[in-house]
């Protein structure tokens, strides 16, 4: 008998007794947030928890949205960017660098050639200045946020800020490809030395806009 079978045996033992109830509802008697803010307080944490993860943070309105990004794109000199089939075409409005379009056929390498992405978002987390990506078409593939090395992500305040995880988790799809971010790409190896970019862009620029 292998390790494997050992231990789902002794699995099949300790739940012997317990009757299936497929029916019973899920408890979700968890706090659904760690004390009480007004919308202003949520925002202003969820700006002070995206620096901590060296997240760059802007705050803006959406009549000066696109000369935001045209600076933010200007100080980076890419010559191409990459956005996204459903981002409103006003947010690049003023921008100079070649778009590029999201596409299935565009490969791992043609991608890798594009220095800056922009998209919007699902849904922004306050408590652990987490930005979510569902897939939505203001967003694009998972792959357009991992490629490129500078992403801009425009958030919406405040209808997509929540405080906690299960408030952004009730306005999710489960079922779509959610990617979740908090702070650029970084990784430590054995005597924690951060290193920056190995699996996501090395920086991140979070727009808040109202």
């Amino acid at each position: 008998m292998s390790s494997r079978e050992r231990i789902l045996g002794r699995v099949r033992r300790a739940l012997a007794d317990v009757p299936p109830d497929e029916d019973a509802p899920v408890e979700r008697d968890y706090l659904r947030e760690h004390g009480e803010r007004t919308v202003e307080e949520t925002v202003d944490l969820l700006a002070e928890n995206l620096a901590d993860y060296r997240a760059v943070v802007h705050r803006t309105d959406s009549e000066e949205l696109p000369h935001l990004i045209m600076r933010l794109l200007a100080q980076r000199g890419p010559q191409y960017v990459l956005v996204p089939p459903g981002l409103p075409p006003e947010w690049m409005s003023a921008a100079d660098p070649t778009r590029v379009h999201d596409r299935a056929v565009s490969t791992a390498r043609e991608l890798d050639q594009v220095e800056s992405v922009v998209t919007g978002c699902a849904v922004a987390i306050a408590e652990t200045g987490t930005i979510v990506l569902d897939g939505s078409p203001d967003q694009g593939r998972r792959r357009i946020s991992l490629i490129p090395d500078h992403h801009i992500c425009v958030v919406r305040v405040p209808d997509q800020v929540v405080a906690s995880v299960p408030q952004a988790l009730e306005r999710l799809d489960p079922a779509s490809p959610l990617t979740w971010i908090s702070g650029p790409s970084a990784t430590s190896d054995i005597e924690l030395d951060r290193v920056e970019g190995v699996h996501g862009p090395r920086t991140l620029e979070v727009v808040l806009v109202r």
